[in-house]
């Protein structure tokens, strides 16, 4: 008898979808089903991501600092145009048509633009113009937030100048707000995460310059399950867990006689998992002389 030698086992969404009916006693029979199902597996990733930390979710992202500017997207954001060679990085662009504003932070390519969150909508095909270089441009397609708005919070972060890290420090929203100037610049040394449903990210001080980085490691949405056919975002050693809790949530639906053991196993599942899902690091103890006697 020999082994598979595989180790590729793997649901897509309509896989769990029945297992996850079968443990409620029940089948799927209609279209409806999965539907109702797959609303459901959507809604049990949102209640995932407030009950902790899932590694597996964890992306480090770069932004470059601009000089003078002190809110960042909490992520990637980007607008392509036809050229952005001409624009200077921290002028601040304004729609022709609509009349939006956004600050560039830096230039990616020829044709793209990283912007602050902008004031307004831009609209695709519209002319911008920037407000120091007086160049212009036509945006070639509308601003995606969907990067920005997948991070659900920021865990670390740092500031790199010359090849060098330095840790930055985050505060609360008061804090921030109690800072008497927040124009003062200088090397960044705290940040704030304005959590709105697209985030902010507020620096301080004011960057000094247009070559320091922020990196840092932020928490981001599961993909969601879509179709049918799509496998989900999740590692395998979440799959019982996934399937436990997908049958709890429909068993709300179609069974609620079976609630009850059905949220006993998909609790004790899911602590199985967060337990196992941890991050791992030495632990040094160092004993005190302080009260050390001869």
């Amino acid at each position: 008898m020999t082994t598979s030698n595989s180790k590729d086992f793997e649901l897509d969404v309509a896989e769990y979808v029945e297992e996850a009916f079968e443990r409620c006693g029940l089948e799927v029979r209609t279209g409806y089903d999965l539907k109702t199902a797959r609303r459901s597996l959507n809604l049990l990733f949102a209640d995932w991501a407030n009950r902790g930390l899932n590694q597996w979710t964890i992306e480090q992202t770069t932004i470059p600092l601009a000089t003078g500017i002190t809110e960042y997207p909490g992520g990637t954001l980007t607008m392509t145009v036809a050229d952005s060679g001409s624009f200077s990085i921290a002028e601040t662009i304004t729609g022709g048509t609509s009349a939006a504003t956004a600050s560039i932070t830096s230039k990616p390519s020829s044709t793209t633009l990283a912007i602050t969150i902008p004031s307004g909508t831009f609209s695709a095909s519209e002319t911008i113009t920037g407000g120091t270089s007086a160049a212009t441009t036509t945006v070639s397609a509308a601003v995606d937030f969907d990067d920005v708005r997948s991070t659900i919070d920021i865990l670390s972060a740092v500031v790199t100048r010359d090849s060098t890290d330095f840790q930055i420090e985050r505060v609360s929203r008061s804090s921030y707000l109690n800072i008497p100037n927040k124009a003062q610049t200088g090397r960044v040394n705290e940040f704030f995460l304005d959590r709105q449903i697209t985030p902010i990210l507020k620096v301080w001080p004011a960057p000094e310059n247009n070559t320091d980085v922020v990196k840092f490691n932020r928490l981001t949405r599961i993909d969601d399950a879509d179709t049918n056919t799509n496998t989900v975002d999740v590692p395998f050693r979440f799959y019982p867990c996934l399937t436990a809790g997908l049958a709890y949530y429909l068993a709300m639906k179609r069974n609620p006689q079976m609630m009850g053991v059905l949220k006993q196993v998909y609790e004790e599942e899911m602590q199985r998992a967060m337990d196992e899902d941890r991050d791992r690091a030495s632990l040094r103890i160092s004993p005190s002389y302080d009260y050390y006697r001869t």
